[in-house]
């Protein structure tokens, strides 16, 4: 239960700190956790990044004292950390539906967004479907492109799946794809945590090198633009993605959070997760994801 009971924590402290100028990294250190595991933790559990809890907060209150004080909209804007009277009338407008200086008149319905509590219920008669593996050194052949921790997860970002398409439109992959035999040209979206100190992870999109890829030079292959990613020897839960689009791995990624973690003693590991769409998988299987654990 380590990591709802660290989920509930961060939603205390950010409810403890809301006037103030907080963000998830600071939310992060104060459960001790890295800013990239908690961000992605706490999107799956709860549906919405951290940052967009405080700003939810914030304009639910921000609300509520409008409609219940007379205080000046200018000061309220200011208060729930607006700089200009402009972003706030833009970012409550999109929150409740009206501009704040309308919030006043009796026939006005405002959004109430009141504080998250994180609860597991534990239900009988379902399953999760997994397997636990370990694996050696691992080497990998990819494309790798960075993003914005803080980016990810955020509802609307494609930038993940846009890099796909870009891909797939653009013949990318297809020279590394080439390496391998046919029926075995599986795709690896390779997904490293984020190092310390840095807002950023990386993200790539490669094969998998071993004894029945095609030899290649390495120094043609990063002019190329690709390059080789190395992945530690680990343990792995491994779970099959059942779906007809990415929305399962999203899924997928909840129940590891919820399901997972809380009953099956193990905590998640900040090594490389990765997703594997098979040349020739199964029916009804969008991809595996593979993700690193360790025994508690």
């Amino acid at each position: 239960m380590e990591w709802i009971a660290a989920m509930q924590r961060a939603i205390t402290y950010m409810e403890d700190h809301l006037m103030e100028e907080i963000n998830y990294e600071d939310v992060a250190k104060h459960v001790h956790t890295s800013c990239y595991e908690f961000h992605r933790a706490f999107s799956f559990l709860t549906g919405m990044t951290a940052n967009s809890y405080i700003r939810n907060r914030r304009l639910s209150l921000a609300g509520r004292e409008i409609v219940e004080t007379d205080t000046k909209i200018t000061d309220v804007a200011l208060k729930y950390g607006y700089e200009t009277p402009e972003s706030f009338t833009k970012a409550f407008t999109r929150f409740h539906g009206i501009a704040p200086r309308f919030a006043r008149e009796e026939s006005a319905k405002l959004i109430l967004f009141n504080p998250l509590v994180i609860k597991i219920t534990v239900e009988g008669g379902k399953s999760m479907n997994y397997r636990i593996v370990q694996t050696k050194e691992q080497r990998f052949l990819a494309v790798v492109r960075s993003f914005r921790t803080e980016n990810i997860n955020d509802e609307g970002n494609r930038e993940i799946p846009d890099f796909w398409c870009e891909c797939h439109e653009k013949g990318i992959a297809e020279p590394i794809r080439s390496l391998r035999p046919e029926g075995k040209r599986d795709l690896y979206g390779l997904c490293s945590p984020t190092k310390k100190g840095e807002d950023t992870f990386e993200y790539g999109i490669g094969i998998l090198i071993d004894e029945e890829t095609m030899s290649f030079d390495a120094n043609e292959m990063k002019q190329a633009g690709y390059c080789i990613w190395d992945v530690k020897p680990g343990t792995y839960a491994v779970f099959d993605c059942i779906g007809e689009d990415g929305d399962c791995i999203g899924d997928t990624w909840s129940k590891f959070y919820r399901e997972f973690l809380p009953q099956m003693g193990y905590s998640a590991e900040a090594e490389t997760d990765y997703e594997i769409y098979f040349e020739k998988g199964r029916e009804g299987l969008f991809c595996e994801l593979w993700i690193p654990v360790k025994k508690k």
